[in-house]
Parts: C-alpha cells; structure tokens; sequence
C-alpha cells in the first residue's frame, strides 16, 4: 500500500476522525498524517468556538488550503490520511479532482452518541452546541461508490482500523 493516494476519513466532529486517522497513518509505512482542523484560520476556530457554524462561502479557503496539501503530498508520491469533515460533496469533488486516487472513510453514528463524546471532550476549538449544524450540513458520500468505506462509530477503534486496513489493501 505505498504511493501516493489520498485516503480521508470523514464524518462530523466527534466521530473519531482524528484517533482512526492516525493509525490509519502508522500504519501505513511512509505514510502522513494532516488534521484538517489544523488548517483552519484562527479566525473561523474563534467563530466556532463561539458556536457559530461556519457557511459553505467561509469554508472555500480551508477547502484550498486542504488541496494545496494534499497536492503536495501527491506530487512527492505520498499518501496522506487526512481527517476531514468532508460535509459538502463539491467540497469532497475538489479533493476528487486533484488527480490523486482517493479513498473514504465515512464514520457514522447515533446523534446521542456524538453528541456525548463532543460534550467529554475538552481542549477542542469545536462545542458540542455545532453538532446539529454539522448533521444537518452533511451530505453522504453515495453507498454503492467502490472507493468509500462506511464505519460505525460504536466500533472500538481497532475492529475500525482493521476493517479500513483491510479494505484498503482489496
């Protein structure tokens, strides 16, 4: 599984994008990893944190800065592991059309669950009082597309990392 290919795991905050991401990353050898929330501007961490939902115009320079990244992990023959929240399918178009092959993983789960991990976790810019937004904002990939995973995020994270490494390596 080496080469430069984008594999994104996606879904709304609190899924377990960022815990599954960076064991996707370890292990796959010669693998990076990237949290897309680290690419966001202070200034639209400040406006969630406030607990105001960013709007799809707000979006679009994250949305570059996340391309620009993963071009620049394709053009070194890299794969990238990027968690992503990926709500918006133009948005997930434009990483698609970036001309790495791309692969998702979408970790879905209960809303009351969610809703319980983002309302534990602490030190994090996103409040537990977006959720709704992000679930009302998401749009799923298609089920039957052949370069999509769909995940429970009631799975432990490891019966999530062997089933993507598994899938990955079809």
């Amino acid at each position: 599984m080496s080469g430069g290919r984008l594999i994104v795991v996606m879904g709304v905050s609190g899924c377990g994008k960022s815990t599954l991401g960076q064991a996707l990353a370890q292990a796959l050898p010669g693998s990076a990893f990237v949290d897309a929330d680290d690419l966001h501007s202070r200034e639209a961490k400040a406006q969630m944190a406030r607990g105001e939902p960013l709007t799809d115009a707000q979006r679009l320079p994250w949305v570059q800065r996340l391309c620009d990244t993963v071009t620049d992990h394709g053009r070194r023959g890299q794969t990238l592991v990027l968690a992503y929240s990926g709500l918006k399918t133009a948005h997930r178009a434009r990483l698609r059309s970036l001309g790495v092959p791309a692969y998702w993983i979408w970790l879905e789960g209960e809303a009351g669950l969610l809703d319980a991990r983002l309302t534990s976790r602490t030190g994090h810019f996103m409040p537990a009082a977006l959720l709704a937004s992000q679930l009302a904002a998401m749009e799923p990939p298609a089920r039957d597309d052949p370069r999509v995973l769909t995940l429970a995020i009631d799975a432990s994270p490891q019966q999530q990392l062997d089933r993507a490494l598994s899938w990955l390596s079809r």
